[in-house]
């Protein structure tokens, strides 16, 4: 099993209400104060989870800046007041932070009984293939 220090734990409790947050924030319409809260939390609970050194290090790569801007300026959005611009912008940036990711996920998952034969379906596996496949795996 593994074992998590005390700040690692913290750091996956505010991660937890962060997305909780951030879910609520859109499921009542956008509202900007839960957004806020929820990115707030996010962010702070990923500086926990992996420490504030790695955090920056992630981030503030050179080919990643692009991912990043996007991803910082939607949070920066949404906590000035535009909601729907800045979550588009946040999820964007998302996307382009963490794509080196997704083929290791539609991997797990696709090894999970339930959920890898629904991956398998004719309708879904085309564009679970493609989101699958990574170019750029940094």
């Amino acid at each position: 099993m593994i074992s998590l220090t005390d700040s690692q734990k913290i750091g996956m409790g505010l991660t937890g209400f962060g997305v909780f947050f951030i879910f609520f924030g859109m499921i009542l319409f956008f509202d900007k104060a839960l957004l806020a809260i929820g990115n707030i939390l996010f962010v702070a609970g990923l500086s926990f989870v992996i420490g504030l050194e790695r955090t920056f290090r992630f981030f503030f790569q050179k080919h990643k800046m692009k991912a990043t801007s996007f991803f910082l300026g939607g949070v920066f959005i949404v906590l000035i007041g535009w909601p729907i611009v800045g979550v588009v912008l946040e999820v964007y940036g998302f996307f382009l932070l963490f794509r080196g990711f997704f083929p290791v996920a539609v991997g797990f998952i696709r090894r999970i009984p339930i959920l890898g034969s629904i991956l398998n379906l004719p309708f879904i596996s085309g564009f679970v293939d493609k989101v699958g496949e990574s170019n750029n795996m940094v």
